[in-house]
């Protein structure tokens, strides 16, 4: 079965018991909210949505990003928080047993997680760690990533919190984790094992923690937060206020495309219409796509003629018979553009 957009006939804040919220360009970014998002959510808990915030930073504890949220509008709880670094301490307890010692190069976040589930934290490859986990943070240098790799090539278990290659910031996008990452990996030749999104671990922890039945994961980024939504199995909600575009979700693989599409954190109270085949056009509202040889043909300028790319693109790519992306337009959307203006 291929994967498409999906049509509601209430708001998902209404269909969902939970969301599995990204933080990094969907609630903030770096130190400045994301428009809309502070009174979305709250708005989404008054109907009865119970949020969990995941995400794939591994430089702070829980209790710091609980209170940063906090202080933009959006009242968190520590627990409401579920961290890479958390997701990082739970993937050494599949290898290693209590007591390992364990290189942490990452912020405080990474440290707390680690000594939590049991380990010994060192901070040199001279301590023989049996493992290396690395997460994001600001002021890691050169030193840092030099010890990971001296204990990586020594032959120490390699773990990232995730491969993130970009970091949505208030000054615009900066290396990830995955870029710093990939340094190590360049140095020593080995891949590390990760343990952020696209893999599942994180949210079937943060789901499990809460007996939800119904989560909907929400995200802006389709390589991490949608393509962990397929992998874990829930239906994802995929924002145009970070790292992915509109003309993005066109092209998303398969593996990677969202069940419902959204300029912001408000499509949380909408209903989400369905694109429907008519004729050789894919129909939303008033907007219309189609791909003919190859090229994509839209008409409309709002979500609806995302909406209507995104189903005749993905219906041409299964049918083996992709678009080709010269001719995908930005698709800019209204909301979208407020939020720029916003800034």
């Amino acid at each position: 079965m291929t994967a498409g957009l999906r049509g509601t006939d209430r708001p998902l804040a209404e269909l969902h018991d939970l969301a599995l919220v990204d933080l990094d360009g969907v609630v903030y970014k770096g130190h400045e909210p994301v428009p809309h998002a502070a009174a979305s959510l709250t708005a989404a808990r008054e109907r009865g949505l119970a949020l969990q915030f995941v995400t794939n930073n591994a430089s702070r504890e829980p209790e710091a990003v609980a209170e940063q949220l906090t202080s933009l509008g959006v009242d968190t709880r520590p627990g409401e928080v579920f961290t890479a670094a958390q997701a990082g301490a739970a993937l050494l307890t599949t290898r290693l047993e209590a007591g390992a010692r364990v290189l942490v190069v990452g912020g405080a976040g990474l440290h707390t997680a680690v000594s939590a589930a049991g380990y010994v934290v060192v901070a040199s490859a001279a301590d023989a760690p049996d493992a290396v986990i690395q997460g994001f943070a600001p002021t890691l240098g050169w030193p840092d990533l030099a010890e990971a790799a001296y204990a990586v090539a020594a032959g120490a278990w390699f773990v990232a919190t995730n491969l993130d290659l970009s970091l949505p910031t208030d000054r615009g996008y900066a290396p990830g984790n995955g870029a710093l990452v990939g340094a190590v990996q360049a140095a020593t030749g080995v891949r590390p094992d990760s343990a952020g999104k696209p893999e599942p671990t994180m949210y079937r922890l943060a789901v499990e923690r809460t007996g939800a039945r119904s989560p909907l994961v929400v995200g802006d980024r389709l390589d991490t937060d949608l393509a962990g939504a397929r992998a874990a199995g829930y239906p994802g909600l995929h924002v145009l206020t970070g790292v992915s575009s509109a003309r993005d979700a066109v092209l998303a693989r398969a593996g990677e495309r969202p069940d419902y599409l959204g300029a912001d954190l408000r499509s949380l109270a909408d209903v989400h219409p369905a694109p429907e085949r008519a004729g050789d056009w894919w129909a939303c509202g008033d907007a219309a796509a189609r791909v003919a040889d190859g090229a994509l043909e839209v008409r409309g300028d709002d979500l609806d003629a995302v909406r209507a790319a995104c189903a005749a693109a993905w219906d041409a790519a299964d049918r083996g018979a992709p678009v080709d992306p010269d001719t995908v337009p930005a698709l800019g959307v209204g909301s979208a553009r407020e939020v720029a203006s916003d800034r």
